[in-house]
């Protein structure tokens, strides 16, 4: 939390006069250069799309789906526990293996049994 970095303003869209008035949206800005995650998560944030992460490494995250300040900011804190827990999440390497003899056996039989059976709907020529 301490290296999160909260802006209110106000948010866009409807509200009325409301939307005017209030600043109730939150603007998250997290700096990833800076920050206390492993080098390896650090690399997979930064290699975010343009408009989330700026230039120097910041991570920015606006949420104004609700009418309260505190709603969002628990909204924006809550995208950004999912974006850091996507990036420590390595995806398990495929070991190749080769298919068994049974395997490649039925396969084998039931693709001349398929063959027999289409070959015999076939004219018989003389």
């Amino acid at each position: 939390m301490d290296e999160i970095e909260f802006t209110a303003l106000r948010a866009q869209g409807p509200g009325g006069q409301n939307v005017n008035k209030v600043s109730n949206a939150a603007l998250l800005r997290f700096d990833i250069k800076h920050s206390s995650l492993p080098a390896y998560v650090k690399m997979k944030l930064l290699a975010l799309p343009s408009p989330r992460v700026n230039k120097d490494g910041i991570l920015l995250i606006k949420a104004q789906s609700s009418r309260s300040l505190e709603e969002n900011k628990a909204d924006a804190i809550s995208r950004l526990e999912t974006l850091v827990a996507e990036a420590f999440h390595t995806p398990k390497l495929r070991r190749p293996t080769k298919p068994t003899r049974g395997s490649t056996l039925r396969r084998l039989e039931g693709k001349s049994s398929r063959s027999s059976l289409k070959a015999s709907r076939s004219k018989i020529q003389d």
